[in-house]
């Protein structure tokens, strides 16, 4: 999946590299913010 969309962006036009760009900093961006709530979760204390 990730390999299409390189070979993909790499074909492509100005856009559609911008909007694969844009696809891989938003989903880094939602699995950073994901293992931040994970850790959060862990480290308080539940009673």
């Amino acid at each position: 999946m990730i390999g299409e969309l390189l070979s993909g962006m790499a074909h492509s036009s100005g856009p559609g590299f911008v909007g694969v760009s844009l696809i891989f900093i938003y989903l880094a961006w939602i699995l950073t913010i994901g293992c931040l709530r994970v850790k959060e979760a862990m480290d308080e204390d539940h009673h």
